[in-house]
């Protein structure tokens, strides 16, 4: 019996009709299957060794979030964990609010580059209301989601070189008081914790004993876990960091040391702290869990951090925003909703709401334009009324100027007639006083004798 050819099964299963006659010529090619060993090397196990130097060509990234008060050592622990020594102007504690301050930097180590982003909280718990410290650090986390997804929305995409700048790790700094957390640490925690990654890490551990220190991390663990915070837990599903992760697990979290300062113990320059008491090794796991944290962080769960925030973290804000947005699955029916019918009913809905307000807009325009006829009508109205009311008290002073014109006419009349008069009896006058001179004065021409007394 020949091998039936994959093209025929198709047509076969095309063509059939019947689930009976599908499954018999599926039967049939079973049995007729033969099993074929490679003659030669063909190379498709060097997929892997393909998908490692591509990955080492484009580089890596890793985003750090470093949360807790000023003056817990965050920069000196960065500086330690990477072995370098990063730029930055130390922290001052009298900011108003947190102050989100993110720097890039470029590693290289062997032949392996990363791309990696600190970001500090500047100010954080510095302020007497620490009601909204961890705003702002909530709203920095969202905002790089925000970013990839409005990337990740676009026609043209590149996110084969995106900068992706979403938090892989959020390093939560508690100060080593000895007693429980602090009121502000469980709640910025309980904000951030299904936002990003969260681990623990007790800040300046050599301020407080051993025996302390033991019961501290157990107070800690048993308040988070009491109220709720979802920190980020090693992974044990991979046999081969399965037992490691299980035992750091337990020492969450992690109490550490940080410092850039070398010191010679023995014949070794080491990382340590120097006392008058004696040395605190950093690199000492009998001393602190600098150790530790460095392997789990960097060395062991570094790719996990950043796979969890991309299928959990990432993918949690994404379904909320589409959601938001109208965007689901599957419809009331449990049926599954296609984009372009959820981008037709959206659409649909928007035009019918666009409508709707330019409906409500054009009565309101009206009603506006009728409320504002009305007042002009009635400005209106009252400019006529004015009008009329100057009008007439126009006419009255018009006619009681001209009355007062009239009588001032008449006065001056009757004072001309009066001085017209008195011009002419002071003529007549005149002339009959001239008429006696002349009469006397020919009367004594006439009789010389007269003598004037």
């Amino acid at each position: 019996m020949y091998p039936v050819p994959v093209a025929g099964v198709r047509e076969l299963l095309v063509t059939s009709g019947s689930t009976m006659a599908a499954a018999e010529v599926a039967r049939q090619m079973s049995e007729g299957a033969r099993n074929l060993s490679l003659s030669g090397h063909v190379g498709f196990d060097s997929m892997p060794d393909q998908l490692v130097n591509k990955s080492v060509c484009q580089g890596f990234c890793f985003n750090i979030l470093c949360v807790g008060e000023t003056g817990l050592g965050k920069s000196t622990l960065m500086d330690t964990l990477f072995n370098t020594r990063f730029e930055g102007d130390p922290a001052v504690h009298n900011q108003p609010g947190v102050h989100i301050k993110s720097n890039n930097y470029e590693l290289q180590e062997s032949n392996v580059r990363l791309k990696l982003s600190i970001v500090n909280s500047v100010g954080f718990g510095d302020q007497i209301n620490k009601e909204e410290s961890y705003k702002s650090i909530v709203e920095f986390i969202d905002a790089q989601f925000e970013a990839y997804l409005q990337e990740e929305l676009k026609i043209k995409r590149t996110l084969h070189n995106y900068h992706d700048s979403r938090i892989h790790v959020c390093l939560y700094f508690i100060a080593p008081t000895g007693h429980s957390l602090k009121s502000l640490d469980l709640v910025t925690m309980k904000k951030l914790d299904s936002k990003v990654n969260i681990i623990p890490i007790i800040a300046k551990a050599d301020s407080i004993s051993k025996n302390e220190l033991q019961k501290f991390k157990i107070k800690i663990m048993s308040e988070l876990v009491s109220n709720g915070v979802q920190i980020y837990q090693f992974p044990t599903d991979d046999e081969t960091v399965a037992e490691i992760n299980g035992t750091m697990n337990a020492h969450l979290p992690f109490a550490v040391v940080g410092s850039t300062e070398e010191i010679k113990i023995g014949n070794k320059m080491m990382k340590a702290r120097q006392y008058p008491w004696g040395t605190v090794q950093v690199e000492n796991e009998n001393h602190c869990d600098f150790v530790k944290l460095r392997e789990m962080l960097i060395r062991v769960n570094m790719e996990d951090l950043r796979e969890q925030t991309h299928t959990r973290h990432y993918e949690l804000y994404r379904r909320c925003k589409l959601e938001e947005m109208g965007f689901k699955d599957t419809d009331p029916d449990n049926k599954p909703f296609s984009l372009q019918e959820t981008y037709e009913a959206k659409r649909n809905e928007f035009l019918g709401e666009l409508q709707k307000k330019e409906e409500e807009m054009r009565q309101m325009f009206v009603m506006r334009v009728k409320e504002k006829e009305s007042e002009l009508k009635e400005a209106e109205k009252e400019l006529h009324d004015k009008f009329d009311r100057l009008k007439k008290l126009h006419q009255d002073e018009k006619k009681k100027l001209e009355d007062k014109k009239k009588s001032l006419d008449d006065e001056i009349n009757a004072f001309k007639q009066r001085k017209t008069a008195a011009e002419l009896l002071q003529s007549q006058a005149q002339q009959s006083g001239s008429q006696q001179t002349l009469k006397r004065e020919k009367e004594r021409k006439n009789n010389p004798w007269l003598c004037t007394e």
